[in-house]
């Protein structure tokens, strides 16, 4: 009978019998879904000037040809 006790365990470690397995799945899932979910936002919605006078953090609030830069 050694041989039943060492099947039973065997069978109980399969890995889709591990729920931090699944938990980790869905998370992954949904952290992936939301990356997508953000690219379809922003690609929806057009990013519009910001009426600073000076730069905000180092980033300039238009872009160079919006300015009148010369090339």
């Amino acid at each position: 009978m050694p041989t039943r006790n060492k099947l039973r365990r065997r069978t109980n470690w399969n890995w889709y019998r591990q729920p931090v397995l699944w938990i980790g799945a869905a998370v992954f899932g949904a952290s992936l879904a939301g990356c997508v979910w953000m690219i379809v936002l922003g690609a929806r919605h057009a990013d519009e000037p910001v009426d600073a006078p000076h730069a905000v953090f180092g980033v300039p609030s238009s872009s160079h040809e919006h300015r009148g830069a010369k090339p």
